[in-house]
């Protein structure tokens, strides 16, 4: 038993092996010639599964390849559903239901009506227009973080839509199966999946206000990292198992689990856990796009693949830009939002594995759109750089001037807005003294803490803190190190302090820099580091001791 395991599992690591491998190489080909490194991903999945190189797997190198896309797209699904935020939802709703609603139904339509006119029909006509529709979330998001804009109003509008795009797709994916599933007919097998995707969200949620805050409180105040990590993983593969035990999608499962720990006030510390992974999730899921196109399909209808990513591109692109613009942005931003989200994305490549998996679309019409979709996101870096020049042209026309400004796009609901605050590690009795001065001098304030119940009570009381490490360099860009004025590390251990500085440096080198010594040790270390103001304990106390004492005696010092 133990050798039939080991022949199973076997070939699904020397594929990893493989792939990551291969990865290295390439992506150090793409850095010095500065191309995207998605192209390599991609491109590294259709060598190895083209050349030969899979053979090395076994008898079954199909099986670890399918295996391999199965956890490429959950765990990059869980990634997404962390970072789906409810409050940038509400912030968002203006921008979500209208631009989203509108950009989603328009290319729907537009999409199935090319799918009719190239001869698709019946549901399978509907998931390809759908999947065509929706955007890929993870390289936009990129993208824009790439070019220093995470921020900028065509990010924020790329948000929006793409927040609308997510809950459709939730809705979608649990009627599919009743589409053109075995079970498909009539309204009744949609109903009852509807039904049974209601009862399984539903649950979810009960978990996310019941038991998921006390189980991660509990998890959080024995101060364990690691225990900490295991329990939100082991949250998203009970989740994602539990979709599936209700005839859903692993996928979906696993961005519910995302979701359920999101809108909790630990979020912040899963997202600076996760977030390193989250490029390795996406190099694996690329990867596993590339392992499954078969180029002799592909050749067959290069026509077809090159017209389709030409359509797909300018189809969205355009409509997105132009809802951008109607709703206040400027051409700039709005070309620059409507190429982030001109290819089609993770999702779709989900729907359209999943439909043909139910007989809903033939092989060689999958291979064409995974293709498609494929080349699509891999184009999108290109093509927002492109966005701005362009725009600059096009902006002495009247015709593109903007007509309206939209606080939306402009101002966010959560830290990432904070300008010019300071930020406190730490919040014992130096850290709380500081946060209250800073308070009554109207002082925006970021505070980092790693106390459970602390950070409980200062959320409960309206106070921007995050449950994190602040030694990590993702908990600083969740804190907006960048747009901060000063950091304090409130807690007197020099070496942790001087990897916050370090890290929150990467982000701000012209942040003002404070910290604790309890020795003169400690001191030195930090002033090697070049910390702007220290404040070291001993000496403090004593100047605070001889002032007292001298004071018994009316002298002044």
């Amino acid at each position: 038993m133990i050798l039939a395991a080991a022949d199973h599992v076997a070939p699904v690591v020397a594929l990893l092996g493989m792939v990551l491998g291969s990865v290295v190489v390439v992506s150090l080909l793409l850095v010095k010639a500065k191309q995207s490194l998605l192209v390599g991903y991609f491109l590294c999945g259709v060598v190895l599964a083209n050349t030969g190189a899979t053979d090395w797997l076994g008898d079954a190198p199909d099986e670890a390849i399918s295996m391999l896309a199965e956890l490429g797209v959950v765990l990059l699904m869980f990634t997404l559903g962390i970072e789906f935020s409810l409050r940038e939802l509400m912030h968002l709703k203006k921008v979500v239901i209208g631009g989203g609603g509108a950009q989603m139904m328009v290319t729907t339509l537009i999409a199935m009506v090319v799918g009719w006119v190239l001869g698709l029909t019946g549901a399978g006509l509907l998931v390809v227009g759908f999947a065509m529709a929706l955007s890929s979330t993870a390289v936009s998001i990129k993208s824009f973080q790439d070019m220093g804009q995470p921020d900028s109003p065509g990010a924020r509008m790329a948000l929006g839509v793409a927040i609308f795009q997510d809950l459709a797709v939730i809705f979608f994916m649990v009627v599919l199966p009743s589409l053109i599933g075995d079970d498909a007919g009539g309204m009744g097998p949609v109903f009852f999946a509807l039904g049974k995707g209601v009862l399984f969200l539903g649950l979810c949620w009960v978990l996310s206000i019941y038991v998921v805050p006390h189980l991660l409180h509990a998890v959080a105040t024995s101060r364990s990292r690691e225990l900490f990590t295991v329990t939100v993983v082991g949250l998203c593969a009970v989740i994602a198992w539990g979709a599936n035990w209700f005839g859903l999608s692993l996928a979906l499962g696993a961005f519910a689990g995302g979701l359920v720990v999101s809108e909790s006030i630990y979020s912040h510390k899963v997202l600076a856990d996760v977030l390193p992974f989250k490029d390795l999730f996406l190099t694996v899921f690329f990867v596993s796009v590339g392992l499954l196109i078969d180029l002799e399909k592909v050749w067959e209808s290069w026509w077809a693949i090159g017209l389709g990513v030409v359509v797909i591109i300018t189809v969205k692109g355009l409509i997105v830009s132009f809802i951008a613009h109607r709703m206040g942005l400027r051409l700039r931003q709005a070309l620059i939002a409507g190429a982030a989200l001109s290819s089609s994305g993770e999702f779709s490549l989900v729907l359209l594995s999943r439909a043909s998996d139910l007989g809903g679309i033939a092989p060689e019409v999958e291979q064409v759109l995974l293709a498609c979709t494929a080349i699509s996101m891999a184009l999108v870096p290109t093509l927002m750089r492109v966005g701005s020049p362009l725009a600059k042209r096009l902006e002495k026309w009247p015709v593109f001037q903007a007509r309206e400004k939209n606080d939306e796009l402009r101002d966010g609901a959560q830290v990432g807005v904070l300008r010019d605050h300071v930020v406190i590690c730490g919040y014992g009795p130096v850290g709380r003294a500081l946060h209250e001065a800073m308070d009554r001098l109207s002082v925006p304030v970021v505070v980092i803490e790693m106390n459970a119940t602390t950070v409980r009570d200062l959320h409960k009381r309206g106070v921007r803190v995050l449950f994190a490490d602040a030694t990590n360099q993702q908990t600083m860009g969740l804190a907006r190190v960048a747009e901060a004025r000063a950091i304090a590390f409130t807690f007197p251990e020099p070496q942790l302090a001087i990897e916050g500085v370090r890290a929150a440096r990467s982000l701000n080198p012209g942040i003002v820099t404070y910290a604790r010594a309890k020795f003169s040790n400690g001191v030195e270390l930090l002033k090697k580091e070049g910390v702007h103001h220290i404040f070291h304990d001993e000496v403090t106390s004593g100047q605070a001791m001889v002032s007292a004492v001298l004071g018994c005696y009316a002298v002044e010092e």
